[in-house]
This record gives structure tokens, C-alpha cells and sequence, in this order.
């Protein structure tokens, strides 16, 4: 009687293995890199042709391997970087899988040589397609040299799956940078068809993350270091200033090695939350550092995915990581320096990661910041421009109470140090810093003070409430008075009461107080749209900020609204004392900088 179940082929099972760990050249580059980083190297080159259909090689000084050791690291799971099932739950290394060189060498044209310090002759090994065609000694440096060659010639449908030349030099490019951050004190290399793309010499994150993003860049980086009971937290992170469309330039390393983590991103851009338009990403470079036994690497052949223990509190510690550090909106005090100062790399920090994995992080004590204006519009209006006039041209507007956190106004910081030049067109605040002209959108400003004031209530006592002379009657639909009543009490926690009046009126007794005189049917109405996106009670509290948002855009002016030197210096007070003070609470800036060089130039005197 045959059998149905037969054991596969070594020769077959090598290349299912590559299925998972070999997806395209750029997989390639990563499995060599990491092993030559485990292997201590400090310096490595790679050289791509064609893609890296036609060659791929990775070159290293490293402490090399043995002949034996050469021939073993062919085999199957066969690995130094663990001994024992143990092992798996305090992985250091980059690589422990023992799966990439022979599936890598059962889908290529494959060649590796490789010399120890102790021997005076290398070890070179030939393989195709899977098979050893040849063993001999060769002269070379000490380290480990890998040739790539017609990648997927036996599998022609994987072959068929490969893009241009052009977009596989792309992902390998990508894939280089994301190593080069994870290690600046590795130097790299990527030659390009002949031709060198990248040399990066060895030195700290900080300027390397200079050789990589530009040096113009820097001055919107920030040094973030942050401990937690789970994890220790160091890195840079960028203000609002500097973003991109997508999160390739949003690096997070957990013990050394690149994730590309749900839990990981979703913290950092929870982080942001109300500091960046949507659709954005800030540039970062993230090292989390967790005990080995605390977070599973072994989950994917590729690595690029981790679990935590404990989740929550990870999340929980980048979040609050990266919001500690942009509450205190670091670039607005930076530009209270002198204008074109050099920024300095001050502090290092070394992870503990491994042995071979030392990197330092430089802090910038001083930044200038250097925005380009790249278009500028005037409009010639009645109000025009006042300057320094004690009494403008006033409304009803009440003035701005000084906002403060402890209830007693801070040392003056970067707003309040401006000097006040006027208004434009009622919407934009004129200040001068040193040689810089500064404006404010006091919309924008007022915005963000409004709604720092409703979470520090919310947080203490709650939102103050006021109880309206006569309550108001909101026509809406049947759906949305039965989200009012689903949610009554979440409102009224918020600042208001309201109850069904009948069929699909509500009737509003009270409202936040910092609400004044804003229209409570469109702001009602506009609260009651956000918590119908909520769905449940339990995920009020995700969308708190959101709500409060929604209050202090109705809460303060909008539009022209002249404002005297009284009111203009006490919203300046308020910033200063409040949270987050770059942006409004929906991520547009709220002043903008043009230095006199940048006007000395559009007037041509330079």
C-alpha cells in the first residue's frame, strides 16, 4: 500500500523557507546586514546591479568564521546566536533563526568567503541553487564577503514578481537608511549599478540622521530620553514643523532591531495627537528598550513584527514619552536664542542593548531655526496695519483672562518676550523677536488656549458649566436625540445638560461655560455628530480631546476681530502657559517666522 504523506526534499523545503524569509533583493540585504552587524562589523558595503536580479554583494569587517563554521552556517538552523529553547526568551542578536543563508543560497548563484583573525587564509564556498559545487582557501582581509547572483534563476515565479531595477534599488536604499539609524556607529556603503548612492561615515544618531534626512533638518529635531518601569525610551523626535506624507521616515527600534509595530506607531502618533494635520507623519528615531523576556521576536521570519508582554504599558510609556516632550513645545524657546547659532551634539546615551550594540545621542543645546518663506501674499484692507497704537479700533470682545496651570503666571517665556507690532486685517497678531518678524494666528492661539483651560477643568473638577437665562430648544433627527440620551451623562461632564423635549427636539439648560456666546445649536449639533462616531460609553475617553476640541473652536473668534495691546498681551500671557502652545488643538501652527535675512532678501539688498 503507498503512501499519501511523503517527507519533502530537503532541496524543496529550502525553498518554501525562502518563500518566507527571501520576498524580494532587498530581503537579501537584510539578512546579510544583519549577521555582519552580529558578527561585530563596523564596517559594511553593498553593491547592488541591476536591481539585484543580476548581483547582490555584502561585504564586512566582522570576526569572519572558521571553514568549518562556513560550511555548517549552510545547513539548516544551524546558528551561533542560540544554544538552547531558553534562549528564545532573551534573544540579543539581530538573527537566531539559523534560515537565511541556506534559503538565500537555494534560490541563487551563491558565494561566501570568509576569514578569521587567527588564520592567514580565508574560506571560500560556491553553492547553486541549493547544492555546494565548491570549497577552497583564498586570500582576503579579515571579515565575510557574500556574493548574490541571479536571485530566483530556479524559481522563475518568483523571478516574474520582481519590479524594476529602479524600484528594488529603491527598497534597498530604504532598507539601508532604516540600518544606518539603528547603528551610527557603523559606517555604510551602497553602490548602485557602479555608481555610489550612500557613504555614511561612523559618528552619532544625531548626525547621522543629519547625513540622512539633511542638515537643514536638524534644527526641527528634538532629544527625547524617557524612563518607564517596562522600558527606557531615548531617540529624537521632530516638532509639527517637520513632517511627511507617509511613515517611512518614522524609524522605532525595539532592543536595537527595526519594527515596523502597530503598537509602536499607533503610540508615537497618539503622541502628536493635535499637534499635526491629518494625513501627516513626523520624522523620528525611536530606541525602546525592554527586558529580553519581555517582548517575543520570534513571530515572523522577517522580524519586523514583536509582541509585548505587556502592551498597555508599552504603549502607554511611548505615548507619554513623546507627549512630555511636545508639551513643552522645545522649539518656541529655541528661538528666543541668537539668530544663526550653531547646533551643537552635547549628550550621549548608550543603550545596553548588546555588547556589540553601542550608539551614542546628541542633544542640541542651541537651535536657530531657519524657515524658508516660500510665498507671500499682502492684502491691502481698510483696517490695514496699526502699530503700537494704545487704543485700536474695539468690539465687544471681552479680554483674554491670563491662563495658567497652578494658577499663578509663570517667568515670561517665548510669547510673552515679543514685542507687539500690531494686527492684520483682524486675524493675525504682528510681534517682532530680535531680527525676526513673528505672526500669530489668534484664532489658532485662542483656540489652543480654550481647550488646554477645558481639560485641566475636566481633569480637576469638571468643565464649568453656566445654566442659560432661557433654555434652548435644537430641532434634530430621532437618531441623534437618542445619541443625546445614550450619552447624557458623558455631556453633562463636559458642561451640558440637556434632555429629550418630545419627538426630536432637545432641550439645552446649560452649557462650558468658555463657550460664551457661540451658537449652542451648531455647537450642540456638531458635539452630537463626534459622539455618534463613538458608538459606546467606552470610548468616550479616546475622543475627549476631540470634543474639547470641537468646544474651544466654537468658543473663540473666528474671522476679523480687532483686538486692543491689552487683549493681544494677555493671549501672549496665556500661551506661554499653556500646554502644547505651537499648534491648535487640530494641529495648525499658530505662528510662523520670517527672519530678516528671508525680508532681505525678497527686497533684494542682499
Amino acid at each position: 500500500m503507498s503512501h499519501r504523506i511523503k517527507i519533502l526534499p530537503e532541496t524543496i523545503t529550502n525553498k518554501i523557507a525562502a518563500g518566507e524569509v527571501v520576498e524580494r533583493p532587498a530581503s537579501v540585504i537584510k539578512e546579510l546586514i544583519e549577521n555582519s552587524l552580529d558578527a561585530g562589523a563596523t564596517e559594511i558595503s553593498v553593491e547592488v546591479t541591476s536591481g539585484g536580479r543580476r548581483l547582490l554583494r555584502v561585504s564586512d569587517n566582522g570576526f569572519g568564521m572558521s571553514a568549518e563554521d562556513a560550511l555548517l552556517s549552510l545547513e539548516r538552523h544551524a546558528t551561533s546566536k542560540i544554544k538552547s529553547e531558553a534562549d528564545l526568551e532573551s534573544i540579543l542578536t539581530l538573527g537566531f533563526r539559523g534560515e537565511a543563508l541556506p534559503s538565500i543560497a537555494s534560490v541563487s548563484r551563491f558565494r561566501m568567503a570568509s576569514r578569521q583573525r587567527e588564520t592567514l587564509d580565508g574560506t571560500e564556498i560556491i553553492v547553486e541553487g541549493g547544492k555546494v559545487r565548491e570549497v577552497k582557501a583564498c586570500g582576503m582581509a579579515v571579515g565575510t564577503v557574500i556574493t548574490v547572483e541571479h536571485l530566483f534563476f530556479n524559481t522563475p515565479a518568483r523571478l516574474k514578481f520582481l519590479k524594476t531595477a529602479e524600484t528594488e534599488s529603491g527598497h534597498i536604499g530604504d532598507l539601508l537608511t532604516r540600518m544606518a539609524v539603528s547603528r551610527p556607529d557603523v559606517s555604510f556603503t551602497l553602490t548602485v549599478d557602479g555608481r555610489e548612492q550612500l557613504k555614511l561615515q561612523k559618528g552619532d544618531l544625531f548626525r547621522r540622521l543629519g547625513q540622512l534626512i539633511g542638515k537643514d533638518a536638524l534644527t526641527a529635531l528634538h532629544p527625547l530620553s524617557h524612563k518607564s518601569d517596562c522600558a527606557s525610551i531615548f531617540g529624537y523626535i521632530s516638532d509639527p514643523s517637520l513632517v511627511r506624507s507617509g511613515n517611512n521616515s518614522l524609524f522605532t527600534f525595539v532592543n536595537g532591531r527595526f519594527v515596523r509595530d502597530k503598537v509602536v506607531q499607533h503610540a508615537v502618533m497618539q503622541g502628536y495627537k493635535g499637534s499635526l494635520d491629518r494625513g501627516k507623519y513626523p520624522v523620528a528615531a525611536l530606541f525602546i528598550t525592554i527586558p529580553s523576556g519581555e517582548v517575543d521576536v520570534n513571530v515572523h521570519p522577517t522580524k519586523h513584527e514583536v509582541r509585548f508582554r505587556h502592551q498597555s504599558a508599552v504603549h502607554n510609556a511611548i505615548q507619554t514619552a513623546v507627549e512630555e516632550l511636545l508639551r513643552t513645545s522645545p522649539w518656541l524657546s529655541s528661538r528666543r536664542s541668537e539668530p544663526k547659532t550653531a547646533v551643537s551634539s552635547t549628550a550621549s546615551a548608550e543603550s545596553s542593548v548588546s555588547q556589540a550594540y553601542r550608539e551614542r545621542i546628541a542633544a542640541a543645546a542651541q537651535r536657530s531655526l531657519n524657515i524658508t518663506v516660500r510665498e507671500n501674499r499682502f492684502r491691502s484692507t481698510e483696517s490695514g496695519v496699526y502699530a503700537n497704537e494704545p487704543t485700536p479700533p474695539s468690539t465687544s470682545h471681552d479680554p483674554v483672562e491670563p491662563f495658567t496651570v497652578n494658577g499663578e503666571a509663570e517667568t515670561a517665556g517665548y510669547f510673552s518676550s515679543l514685542s507687539i507690532i500690531g494686527q492684520f486685517h483682524g486675524e493675525y497678531i504682528l510681534c517682532q523677536d530680535s531680527s525676526s518678524l513673528v505672526i500669530i494666528d489668534q484664532h489658532a492661539a485662542s483656540e489652543r488656549v480654550a481647550f488646554e483651560r477645558l481639560r485641566l477643568q475636566y481633569k480637576n473638577t469638571g468643565v464649568e458649566s453656566q445654566r442659560l437665562l432661557f433654555p434652548e430648544t435644537v430641532e434634530l433627527s430621532f437618531g441623534e436625540v437618542a445619541v443625546a440620551s445614550k450619552f447624557q451623562q458623558e455631556l453633562f461632564a463636559i458642561g451640558f445638560e440637556c434632555e429629550s423635549f418630545g419627538g426630536a427636539t432637545l432641550l439645552v439648560s446649560t452649557v462650558p461655560r468658555l463657550s460664551g456666546s457661540a451658537s449652542v445649536s451648531a455647537l450642540i449639533r456638531d458635539i452630537i455628530h463626534d459622539l455618534q462616531q463613538i458608538g459606546t460609553s467606552g470610548a468616550f475617553r479616546d475622543a475627549e480631546n476631540a470634543l474639547f476640541a470641537r468646544i474651544a473652536c466654537h468658543s473663540v473668534v473666528r474671522g476679523f476681530h480687532t483686538l486692543n495691546q491689552q487683549q493681544i498681551r494677555e493671549l501672549l500671557t496665556s500661551m506661554d502657559n499653556t500646554d502644547f502652545a505651537a499648534s491648535c488643538p487640530h494641529g495648525r501652527p499658530v505662528s510662523h517666522i520670517v527672519t530678516l535675512h528671508e525680508l532681505e532678501k525678497i527686497f533684494k539688498r542682499i
